[in-house]
């Protein structure tokens, strides 16, 4: 599959967007924005309508900021995703039951960040001893076989490592 230009107006808006909003060029001129409008105050006699123009203004670009942000933000974490499952997927002796994390219940994810937790205090503890930190444990090694579901929702089997 070869990258595209995407095809949805929004998705295309949304990175324009975010694109141009990251740039210093707009943070120099949003700051020039803020200080016109400081500068102006004596001129409108500080009035509520002259406070007004900058909360509604600053209000209404926060607003709409958050979705186009956060619409980004998702595309660029599935996208990370897929590149993590794939490197999992090619990447001898990794474990398969990993791909799609995602997706499991919170409960399970749990389980299998403490058992890599206590994977990594072991090799710290190995490490410290003179022992080599590399190896690639079984998967069961690490959790019970009832704790580490595959995306079928089996438990993990050999051939899924």
């Amino acid at each position: 599959m070869t990258p595209a230009k995407s095809r949805s107006l929004f998705t295309r808006f949304a990175k324009a967007t975010a694109h141009a909003t990251g740039q210093p060029i707009t943070f120099g001129v949003a700051l020039l924005l803020i200080v016109v409008w400081a500068v102006t105050g004596p001129l409108f006699h500080w009035s509520d309508t002259w406070q007004l123009v900058v909360n509604t203004g600053t209000t209404v670009v926060t607003f709409l900021m958050v979705f186009l942000i956060q619409s980004t933000q998702n595309r660029d974490a599935e996208a990370v995703h897929v590149k993590l499952d794939e490197l999992l997927r090619v990447t001898p002796g990794a474990h398969n039951v990993l791909l799609d994390l995602e997706e499991l219940e919170e409960r399970d994810l749990e389980k299998l960040r403490a058992a890599y937790c206590r994977l990594a205090d072991e090799a710290r503890r190995g490490r410290d001893n003179g022992r080599s930190d590399s190896g690639v444990p079984n998967i069961d090694e690490l959790t019970d076989p009832d704790g580490v579901k595959d995306r079928r929702g089996g438990a993990a089997r050999p051939a899924d490592r």
